[in-house]
């Protein structure tokens, strides 16, 4: 069973059609990209995903569950967590409070635990600290753990958004664009990372993603979306040469009958 599928799922906005009949599956212990040109239906597809859109249509199966019809705080608890294409973090609080915030699905105190600073509060604060600092360690931000998250350099913001996804313990890591406005030297290693963490830690990723050079290095399935339905699916080396995927980039007119480049 896969450890994710999608089955015909369809998400429209009025008269637009974002998603059409999208079918999808993810194996567990892989990284998979999804792909396409701008306006293709990726975000629409990973905000179907977590919650943040309910589809009209099809449905979304974690683990042989359901995700139709449950709120992302419940997507999260269940173990898919996400980041976001433009930098989320809480600027103002320090690194390691951010990556404690990412824990909050997976705390079990009582507001009187909380309140009364209870025995069972003081052991699982302790608990929540060091797994805190596994964490930054794990992303390289250790020795940054009390600067406050707003003045990391954008590199180093785009691990603290990891590290704090990480926090919530997922089983599936959706990640947007997790490369973007980086150096090419960053993004590498940032892939880097996470092919250890796959390795390490039970752990699948899906990723969006607009650097091809990165994505044809670290997937192991490549999904590429035109207008809202998948147009091609397979290993990195097969997408990369269909000529579906090349007319949806760089447009039909570049290309000839045979898929071969014309010259005007």
């Amino acid at each position: 069973m896969p450890l994710l599928e999608t089955q015909d799922i369809t998400k429209r906005f009025g008269g637009l059609a974002a998603l059409t009949r999208v079918n999808f599956a993810l194996e567990e212990g892989t990284i998979a990209s999804i792909i396409g040109p701008n306006g293709a239906g990726k975000t629409t597809l990973f905000n179907v995903l977590t919650g943040v859109y309910q589809p009209d249509a099809g449905s979304v199966l974690f683990r042989g569950t359901s995700l139709v019809g449950r709120r992302p705080d419940q997507i999260a608890a269940l173990g898919v967590c996400r980041t976001f294409q433009n930098i989320r973090l809480f600027a103002n609080m320090t690194v390691v409070e951010n990556v404690l915030v990412g824990m909050h699905c997976r705390v079990a105190l009582s507001i009187l635990d909380v309140l009364g600073r209870t025995t069972r509060f003081a052991v699982d604060e302790g608990q929540l600290w060091r797994k805190a600092g596994t964490l930054l360690d794990t992303v390289g931000l250790r020795t940054k753990a009390n600067e406050v998250a707003k003045n990391l350099p954008y590199g180093e913001q785009r691990r603290l958004e990891l590290a704090r996804a990480l926090a919530s313990g997922p089983a599936l890591l959706l990640l947007d664009e997790p490369t973007a406005g980086m150096t090419q030297g960053e993004a590498r290693s940032l892939m880097a990372l996470l092919r250890k963490l796959i390795a390490e830690q039970t752990l699948t990723i899906l990723l969006i993603e607009h650097n091809m050079r990165v994505v044809m290095e670290v997937s192991d399935k490549v999904t590429v979306l035109d207008y809202g339905e998948k147009i091609a699916e397979g290993a990195p080396a097969v997408v990369q040469k269909d000529t579906r995927v090349i007319e949806a980039y760089l447009g039909r007119k570049r290309w000839g009958a045979k898929g071969e480049p014309t010259h005007a």
